[in-house]
């Protein structure tokens, strides 16, 4: 759908917007709002919290797809508001997160304070908020660049104030505004749509997994008990065993030719060695390869803390891993893809997570004593053979899907930033858009 231009423009003196409808004003946000910081309660002050007070932190924007906040928000005392320095701000004040990452945002629907890394832009008179709130969400990288700071970035009050902005007549904010609430809340729903759709996807892909991991893709193979109240019936040839009848635990120490593979709880075992700057901030590499232990093509692999997780996966090169990893070895021929992509189903998970041992979720091991146990499904190899395979062409296909929603959803989102960028900056002229709505 193509937009009218307004008939006339002039320079703005800003160089990030450029020309401006000749009618419209570009003045600093303090002309248009006042800014009220935000604080934290003393930490002397007894009971603050789960008072009446609604308080915003920059972490309630950051959550947030919609313009607007509600009394969702924490709640202080009003001895905690007063010894926070702070006041009150009315409803329809823009919620800023002054803190970086600089720009998150919420209009509030309720009169609220916020913490530090907020401020509140209360308008005047003659601003609205939504029509504000929608401009200032594409403002995001300058009003980074105005940041300042060593240990993080923040934009201080006199400096979001003297921030200039196109400021249109009021009567025209409130047609810009009214517009992008109708037309970013269709973009909105389609977006959700989306997602929904790859959640349905995601869904589907475990079903499909688990049905063929634990009944074959013989609908009509003859079935029989496991005795497994989380496998229940199998088919009739499928042997029911314990993993320590598959596997033996094995602990190689390393050499210098192997590479260092990593375990990832969503793909499972690397075939090849991560590099430095890819690694997971909170691990540490040893010098000293010989602490690893070595894996072949066939093992599997778990992280005791993080098998419950889905921390493991089937090993495809030879390599080296973690010590702080179990290695189990098949004592035969077997497919181990196939038993990884039976303990990937949720019942598998829960097995796991029962048969760890710690004191919180955050605790939990998996050690080997516990995991051998374990009774799983063992279809015979090439049949495990044939379910891997139409497993990898199912995920390639539902793969595919979901790429198609994430492309979907980026294009949307930028037609939504586009739209809103060209109307709040006057780029598109809404009037006869609104004027004909009404009508």
């Amino acid at each position: 759908m193509s937009f009218p231009r307004y008939a006339k423009y002039k320079e703005s003196g800003v160089e990030w917007l450029g020309d401006v409808p000749e009618h419209w004003d570009v003045l600093p946000l303090k002309n248009n709002f006042k800014i009220v910081g935000g604080s934290t309660p003393k930490s002397e002050v007894e009971a603050f919290w789960d008072g009446d007070i609604l308080w915003a932190t920059p972490s309630d924007l950051s959550k947030r797809e919609s313009v607007y906040i509600n009394d969702t928000q924490r709640k202080i005392t009003a001895d905690g508001l007063a010894s926070c320095g702070t006041s009150l701000v009315p409803h329809a004040s823009i919620i800023l997160s002054t803190r970086a990452p600089i720009g998150s945002l919420a209009i509030a629907e309720a009169a609220m304070c916020t913490n530090q890394g907020c401020k509140s832009l209360v308008p005047a008179e003659h601003s609205n908020s939504v029509y504000f709130a929608h401009l200032l969400s594409i403002c995001t990288t300058e009003l980074n660049i105005r940041g300042k700071g060593t240990t993080f970035l923040e934009i201080s009050g006199d400096e979001l104030g003297a921030f200039r902005t196109p400021t249109p007549p009021l009567a025209e904010q409130t047609q810009i505004a009214a517009f992008l609430d109708r037309e970013t809340a269709k973009i909105d729903a389609l977006v959700a749509e989306q997602r929904r759709l790859m959640e349905l996807l995601k869904e589907k892909r475990q079903a499909v997994i688990s049905h063929a991991v634990t009944q074959g893709l013989n609908p009509n193979a003859p079935m029989k008990p496991s005795g497994i109240e989380w496998l229940g019936d199998v088919p009739e040839h499928w042997e029911v065993t314990r993993i320590a009848n598959v596997f033996r635990e094995v602990a190689e120490p390393g050499i210098d030719e192997l590479p260092i593979l990593s375990v990832s709880i969503h793909h499972g075992v690397s075939d090849k060695e991560i590099d430095e700057e890819d690694m997971d901030r909170k691990v540490t590499r040893s010098d000293d390869r010989s602490k690893y232990k070595q894996v072949a093509p066939d093992d599997l692999v778990y992280n005791m803390m993080r098998a419950w997780q889905g921390g493991f996966g089937t090993v495809t090169v030879a390599g080296m891993v973690s010590p702080a990893y179990v290695v189990a070895r098949p004592l035969k021929r077997i497919e181990t893809a196939y038993i990884e992509h039976l303990l990937r189903t949720p019942q598998a998970i829960e097995q796991m997570r029962r048969h760890s041992r710690g004191v919180t979720d955050f605790r939990l091991r998996l050690y080997w004593d516990e995991f051998k146990n374990i009774q799983i499904t063992l279809p015979p190899e090439d049949e495990a053979k044939a379910i891997c395979v139409k497993i990898s062409e199912m995920e390639k296909s539902f793969g595919a899907m979901t790429a198609g929603c994430e492309e979907l959803i980026t294009l949307l989102q930028e037609r939504r930033t586009a739209l809103i960028s060209a109307a709040v900056t006057g780029q598109i002229d809404v009037r006869p858009l609104t004027e004909a709505q009404v009508a």
